[in-house]
């Protein structure tokens, strides 16, 4: 019997078919290739000729994806979306690297194919709409490489030819755009035009985000939006941070007057805050810049005590010199320590981390552990070594929960079973029940 030949000269790869040598492989390419293959072809030998040539083969092939009527089958669309992406990749890398200008004008094309594709392309799953999201951001990228000069002309016309996708577009693509070419777009949507509504208003905003332009950022909002307190409190915020107090105090005002909960109360001189973060930064931020430092520690302190923000309390203590941080760290714990919601305090101490405190915290309100919490496993485990009992505690809770949700639990509740035992080997406590007793709880 014939021996088994070596597969590893069979395998198909580059090294392998790079072996068969150029005559051979352009053989094989000649008589086996589909004619999306060919045309692929023909493009990279238009490429390797020049700029001109790749782009006028390019040309064909849009100008045939655009003029064909025929509707895509659920079977073609594989191969349709393949082109699609392949056509994408050939402009924006390879046509681009030869002569940007000329990119651009096809890519913008091959957008353009997108609103006669929807009509012809059984798409369900939405992969169509993914290919032309996706590209978005090489558009922009391309752009940006051009200059507003060159680019602003084009995206200008593709806005107004096509407003409804180009806008998402170049909303999605915005990041990769340079504030130059992004105020020289906003020039041309804004400039002698009404307010910006709908999918207009939302490129502006965009737009407006990446030119740093807020006062056209600012009137892309409709009167209804600017008086909602979360917006009101973004535009205040974003006026404080650029120095502009007054106009921030201003904002800050006008939301608290048109927020129900903000009226002075009966009796009192003004009533409460319009609830939400964004407020809080908002007020903190206006503050700021007006020049109340210690006001605007006493915002951050209320949020802090609201949120049990990290991110607040970092903001606190890099304000203070050594040792009043130290303070600062322990009234924090305090008000973690209080908390209504026991499980966020935990959370807060556990992340700082502060396990010496959030041990002690889960000792003295061990009645408020809510078991189905998903992080008290890994608490447990970061607090065994230390803090054993607290530990115990966690894991008792977390079995205690499972069990009254079912039997669909029970692998989980059997591991927690014996870690509570381990954890309560040597237990000291006379006010944590024995595991015996919890073993009787369990069932």
């Amino acid at each position: 019997m014939a021996r088994r030949p070596a597969s590893a000269k069979k395998a198909l790869s580059e090294a392998n078919l790079a072996a068969l040598g150029a005559e051979r492989l352009a053989a094989l390419l000649m008589e086996t290739a589909s004619p999306a293959l060919k045309r692929r072809l023909r493009m990279e030998l238009a490429a390797e000729a020049g700029a001109a040539d790749l782009a006028f083969e390019l040309d064909k092939r849009l100008a045939a994806l655009e003029a064909s009527k025929t509707r895509v089958s659920w079977r073609k669309r594989p191969e349709l979306l393949t082109e699609l992406k392949a056509l994408e990749v050939m402009i924006a890398e390879r046509l681009a690297a030869l002569d940007q200008s000329l990119a651009l004008d096809r890519l913008v094309a091959w957008f353009d194919l997108y609103p006669a594709l929807t009509r012809r392309v059984q798409d369900p799953k939405g992969e169509l709409a993914l290919i032309f999201d996706a590209a978005s951001s090489d558009l922009t990228a391309l752009a940006t490489q051009l200059g507003p000069e060159i680019a602003g002309p084009v995206l200008g016309e593709a806005l107004a030819t096509r407003l409804s996708e180009w806008a998402v577009w170049i909303g999605r693509g915005v990041g990769a755009l340079s504030p130059e070419l992004a105020r020289r777009l906003l020039v041309d949507l804004t400039a002698g035009k009404s307010q910006p509504t709908g999918r207009l208003a939302l490129v502006v905003r965009r737009l407006a985000d990446r030119a740093g332009d807020l006062d056209a950022w600012i009137l892309s909002l409709s009167d209804a939006d600017r008086k909602k307190p979360d917006t009101a409190a973004d535009i205040a915020r974003r006026l404080a941070e650029a120095g502009r107090a007054g106009p921030a105090r201003e904002a800050l005002e006008a939301a608290r007057a048109s927020h129900p909960q903000a009226r002075p109360a009966k009796g009192r001189a003004a009533g409460p805050e319009p609830q939400g973060e964004a407020w809080y930064a908002a007020e903190i931020a206006v503050l700021e810049a007006e020049g109340q430092a210690a006001a605007a520690d006493a915002a951050r302190w209320r949020l802090f005590e609201r949120t049990l923000s990290p991110e607040t309390l970092r903001a606190l203590l890099a304000k203070l010199a050594d040792f009043e941080d130290v303070v600062a760290l322990d009234r924090a714990f305090e008000i973690a320590a209080a908390h209504g919601d026991l499980m966020r305090a935990v959370a807060f101490l556990m992340d700082w981390p502060a396990h010496r405190e959030a041990a002690a915290l889960v000792l003295k309100r061990r009645a408020e552990l809510r078991g189905p919490h998903n992080d008290l496993p890994a608490w447990a485990e970061r607090l065994s070594a230390r803090h054993p009992q607290a530990a115990l505690l966690l894991v008792r809770a977390r079995a205690l929960a499972l069990r009254r949700l079912g039997a669909g639990f029970s692998d989980e509740v059997a591991d927690l079973i014996i870690e509570a035992e381990s954890l309560a080997v040597g237990l000291t406590d006379d006010t944590i029940p024995s595991h015996a007793a919890f073993l009787a709880e369990l069932r």
